[in-house]
């Protein structure tokens, strides 16, 4: 039985080709679609998602949740125009656009989502596909499960770390070495 044969008889058209990156950069979002073939009762989804793009960004580029922010900084709120920063992390809503003016004197959702690829929150890789926070492994794949071990390794079992024993000296800068 061939593939196409197979998702004939589970109601479901082949799968199309890969959209493009919604990132260059930094870790995005691709997304394959299929049609159900049986007017709409196929079992299943009709849109299968990939990472993509998952080279870091130059330093220079900055945050992307941030540049989402700054984005809304040319376009009047309440008649007046603001300049706008991520708010920090709230895990209600990982992946809608919430911004902070400068001084954090007003914090306001500028979008119901940000846009795909965006992290849900800076101290981890998964991110934001169509509004919704996905599970994103140290080896940068969807649903992976990957995690770094006790000694940072992506995948690892532990076994590569090495003791080392002996006294942590304060860090000395060369002016207080002379």
């Amino acid at each position: 039985m061939t593939r196409s044969d197979e998702a004939r008889d589970s109601g479901w058209d082949a799968w199309g080709s890969w959209s493009e990156c919604s990132r260059t950069c930094g870790g995005g979002a691709s997304y394959s679609l299929r049609r159900c073939l049986n007017g709409g009762s196929c079992d299943g989804k009709n849109i299968r998602y990939r990472t993509c793009s998952n080279m870091d960004c130059p330093a220079e580029s900055g945050d992307f949740r941030a540049q989402q922010c700054s984005a809304h900084n040319d376009i009047k709120y309440q008649g007046v125009t603001y300049e706008w920063f991520p708010s920090p992390y709230d895990p209600s809503a990982p992946c809608a656009l919430q911004c902070q003016t400068k001084g954090r004197s007003l914090t306001v959702e500028l979008a119901p989502k940000v846009l795909d690829g965006t992290r849900c929150r800076a101290d981890a890789y998964d991110m934001c596909i169509s509004g919704v926070c996905q599970e994103v492994g140290c080896d940068r794949q969807l649903a992976s499960g990957a995690r770094e071990d006790n000694c940072g390794v992506c995948g690892g079992d532990g076994s590569t770390c090495r003791l080392v024993r002996g006294q942590a000296l304060p860090h000395l800068t060369p002016e207080q070495c002379r």
